[in-house]
């Protein structure tokens, strides 16, 4: 059965951070998120542990599947409104459930609101710093450059839509010369603007969480705002894969927009999900979109 918005707000905040990271005090999570969390834990080791930045909160795990490759890449950007206290740390088991399926998996990690340096500019600095840090894994992995497509989950979605729109934007936030293009990008039950979400974020995440991660309202900081959220970059020019759950309501307005732009989205609503089980590794709803996903991060559709 699907969950209001208010008991996802519960178990949002329910959601449990790392202590040695983010020195935010446990928190005790709801049945769905702990769940996810078990499933997390369960997932086999990563490849590789690598720094991309400056500290552990600036790293990623990186999955390679069996096998010779090059293999394609997706670039996984876990959710928790932004904020230290309910950020996860990964999506362990979803990228084991990529690699599974084929996909080199580069799961990033990104300082928070709560962690020194985090919100604007930092937390999309990093994220930035994450997807560019690609062409220097593949010096030593076998990965398929021409094949990346960036997925995220929750708040991670936003930060997934936002990397495809980079080559939109002015600098310093254009990739760098020779960074791989992204083929596709993948929402998973996340949302790809801000602006419209001031408000809404206390019925969703418990607390304001927007204001906090830009540094101010959208009157005050309009730029910083619009350099932020993907739908004010339409079209992106690239294959955008959508998938609703408890927050579709708030996906709706772009999946229109990119739509209406030209660009190429296909949508996924599991059957009775909620917002956790579609990126859980062994759940039905999680293994049917890492499916999807895998199906079409590389389809080309017009």
């Amino acid at each position: 059965m699907r969950v209001t918005i208010s008991l996802l707000a519960s178990a949002l905040l329910a959601t449990v951070a790392a202590p040695a990271q983010t020195g935010a005090p446990q928190r005790t999570p709801g049945p769905d998120e702990q769940r996810t969390i078990d499933a997390d834990r369960t997932a086999p080791p990563p490849t590789a542990t690598v720094r991309y930045g400056a500290d552990a909160l600036r790293s990623g795990e990186l999955r390679l599947p069996k096998g010779k490759g090059p293999f394609p890449v997706a670039i996984l950007i876990h959710g928790g409104c932004f904020v230290a206290e309910m950020g996860g740390t990964g999506m362990q088991g979803f990228a084991e459930m990529l690699r599974a399926r084929g996909f080199a998996t580069w799961d990033i990690d990104y300082r928070r609101v709560g962690h020194a340096g985090g919100g604007w500019p930092g937390s999309f600095e990093d994220v930035a710093a994450g997807v560019d840090y690609l062409p220097t894994l593949a010096k030593r992995y076998p990965l398929d450059l021409s094949r990346v497509t960036t997925v995220g989950h929750s708040a991670g979605a936003l930060f997934a839509l936002w990397a495809a729109s980079r080559p939109k934007l002015p600098a310093p936030w254009t990739p760098r010369a020779g960074r791989p293009p992204i083929r596709s990008a993948v929402a998973i039950d996340g949302p790809g603007t801000l602006a419209s979400l001031v408000g809404p974020d206390v019925q969703v995440c418990g607390k304001p969480v927007i204001v906090p991660l830009m540094g101010g309202t959208p009157a005050e900081r309009p730029k910083p705002y619009r350099i932020a959220s993907a739908m004010d970059h339409l079209p992106l020019g690239v294959t955008q894969l959508l998938v609703f759950s408890e927050l579709g309501p708030f996906m709706q307005p772009y999946a229109a927009r990119a739509r209406a732009a030209g660009d190429p989205v296909l949508t996924l609503s599991p059957p009775n999900a909620d917002h956790f089980d579609i990126v859980t590794r062994g759940t039905p709803n999680g293994e049917a979109v890492a499916d999807w996903v895998a199906a079409n991060a590389f389809k080309t559709t017009r």
